[in-house]
């Protein structure tokens, strides 16, 4: 009898998830074990694993196909042996187009369109279009990530991987035979273009949260501007130490902040709250989770018991949670449980910016780009000065703006101080 695979929560948030590509085709064995797809769920991209074995008798929702939680991907069975029939969900034209396409004899090819008239993509077309060399190619997230590193087209690799999928392998060959990426013509022009681009899962997951929590909590904001002169040249010399100590350690300002901001709630445990409706929650531990900017959106990783790390220990798994990011490689439970945010917009030349609460967090750290400005010193001399400035977006049903200044200020001292936070 016919096993159906269907399409997993992988997340607490997770309703729907879209197939990225198919590892397997109809007709191929599987082993228990095997990865049959990859999953675009609301956070991350993840490997659709079978429990069991068989033959794949039919696909269900191809890629590109999105589906709800539940719904059947694919069957497997023995061969030749009956696949059993599969109302497509009915909010995914696509996988409803290509099930319908599949039980159908296929149409006559129709006359050739004028030039300005639109055509439907094909499931998935055998060629690329040559001013978007990269679209509809299907590679792994680690391929995707270190082609993008290199400037490497992926529209000029031939992948080795299953179903011609491109693997990190691939990449690495391409860039010791001297591909690089296609003109800035083809991949980086600046012409305007109208067109529609699909919702992803992570960006419609992103913007239904963040709409909840901007119309549901009342936001307040504070901002403060620090001394980031002392911040700068503690880093700088630690990171000379590493260096000549050839220890493979680069500290980043984030870090520093990052450490800061654990040190300060636990200074302040107010902050390190949550809203329950008949309670508020006190957290026992700081669970800070920070913004790693995508392509298809943020993602908020988390580094557990900051409060209990060392600078260097939240460094080194900040570092690996970014990798992981990036490569799409994140689990639903390194990416829940915060108790508190920072986002970090400095390395973009921002100033300064409020960030929009992630729930059920009480608060978001906002941090802006050092920069020079004109001060005036202990001795009333006008000197060249480092800023920063530092924003809080609360939760005014968990804090008020007193419990938010004492934040601001022990987070303040911290960065301004830095040899507090290394005792």
């Amino acid at each position: 009898m016919a096993t159906l695979i269907e399409m997993p929560k992988l997340s607490d948030t997770m309703t729907a998830g879209t197939v990225i590509t198919w590892l397997k085709n109809e007709g191929d064995t599987v082993e228990s074990g095997d990865i049959l797809a990859e999953i675009e769920t609301d956070k991350a991209t993840q490997e659709l694993e079978s429990f069991d074995e068989g033959t794949i008798l039919k696909i269900y929702i191809q890629a590109g196909g999105k589906a709800p939680c539940g719904h059947p991907l694919c069957a497997l069975g023995e061969p030749g042996e009956e696949a059993p029939e599969v109302e497509p969900p009915m909010d995914d034209q696509p996988a409803a187009a290509a099930i319908a396409a599949q039980a159908a004899p296929p149409p006559p090819p129709p006359p050739a369109a004028p030039a300005t008239a639109p055509s439907a993509p094909a499931p998935e077309p055998a060629k690329v279009d040559p001013a978007d060399p990269d679209k509809r190619i299907f590679a792994s997230p680690l391929a995707k990530k270190i082609a993008e590193e290199k400037g490497i087209s992926l529209g000029s690799i031939q992948g080795t991987g299953p179903s011609g999928r491109i693997v990190k392998e691939d990449i690495l060959a391409a860039e010791k035979s001297g591909v690089t990426s296609a003109s800035a013509s083809a991949i980086g022009s600046t012409a305007l273009e109208e067109k529609l681009i699909p919702v992803t899962t992570m960006r419609e997951v992103i913007a239904r949260r963040l709409l909840e929590s901007k119309t549901t909590v009342p936001h307040f904001y504070l901002e403060k501007e620090i001394d980031a002169a002392a911040l700068l040249q503690v880093r700088a010399a630690i990171n000379e130490k590493f260096k000549r100590n050839g220890q493979n350690i680069k500290l980043t300002v984030n870090d520093y902040i990052l450490k800061a901001a654990a040190e300060a709630l636990r200074s302040v445990p107010a902050m390190n709250a949550a809203w329950e409706g008949a309670n508020i929650r006190m957290h026992g531990a700081v669970h800070l989770s920070f913004g790693v900017a995508l392509q298809d959106g943020l993602v908020t990783p988390v580094i557990r018991d900051a409060e209990k790390k060392d600078l260097v220990t939240i460094s080194r798994e900040a570092r690996e949670l970014i990798d992981k990011a990036r490569a799409k490689k994140l689990t639903p439970a390194e990416m829940s449980g915060s108790t508190f945010t920072v986002t970090n917009l400095g390395m973009y030349g921002i100033n300064s910016f409020y960030g929009i609460i992630n729930n059920p967090n009480s608060g978001i750290l906002s941090v802006g780009a050092t920069f020079k400005k004109p001060v005036v010193d202990e001795n009333d001399n006008i000197v060249v000065g480092q800023r920063m400035c530092i924003g809080l977006s609360g939760d005014h049903r968990v804090v008020d703006g007193a419990v938010g200044a004492l934040f601001l200020q022990a987070l303040a001292e911290n960065l301004e101080t830095p040899a507090l936070m290394l005792v």
